[in-house]
């Protein structure tokens, strides 16, 4: 939701993305587990580790995705493969690593974006207040950037932390930190609003 924008703009050649994956993306189970495992936690018990097979209360780990012989996991392998799909560009250089956080509900992304023709900063910020689906937060004054709970329930992605890739030159890349809730903003959703446009 928020690189496609840019990318229509100025063509991103290449694309390197950290997620950071709630509870949610993987059921009401491993949310329950997660409510659980902190109650234990904090009564200084041994949490109950059903889902992930490791305590997930104030912890973080790889994602629990099979890891293929590549040393990918199959859930940073569906990123590279999605991105190159939505974008129609089987070029694009994507790589992925994906982990799993304590929270309950909403992923993020921290993301950095590599581009074929230059974009600064403030016209990134002026597409993606622009674009359809994306609430841009990002008040570097009080340092107020997108979280989960900002998008939790919601159906918009929140992007922030919007700032130029020092170690690129000419205004060539960009980083960008994304939330957005799946539950809200996936594929039923996106069903339903591909729909709407056709009808």
């Amino acid at each position: 939701m928020a690189a496609t924008p840019l990318h229509r703009h100025a063509k991103v050649v290449r694309m390197v993305v950290s997620t950071y994956q709630a509870a949610s993306g993987a059921g009401a189970a491993a949310m329950e587990e997660l409510l659980q495992q902190t109650h234990e936690v904090l009564d200084g018990k041994q949490p109950t580790c059903k889902i992930f097979k490791q305590q997930y209360a104030f912890n973080l780990f790889s994602h629990n995705a099979a890891v293929l012989s590549n040393g990918y996991n199959e859930e940073e392998m569906k990123l590279v493969k999605e991105t190159r799909k939505i974008w129609n560009d089987m070029d694009v250089k994507v790589t992925a690593t994906c982990i799993r956080v304590p929270v309950m509900r909403a992923h993020a992304e921290s993301v950095n974006l590599q581009f074929e023709k230059p974009l600064d900063e403030d016209t990134a910020r002026r597409i993606l207040e622009g674009a359809a689906g994306v609430t841009v937060i990002d008040d570097r004054e009080s340092n107020h950037f997108p979280t989960p709970l900002d998008v939790s329930n919601k159906d918009d992605v929140a992007v922030g932390r919007i700032r130029q890739d020092l170690s690129q030159d000419g205004n060539q890349g960009l980083d960008i930190f994304v939330c957005g809730d799946q539950i809200r903003k996936g594929a039923a959703l996106n069903a339903i609003q591909i729909a709407e446009k056709l009808l």
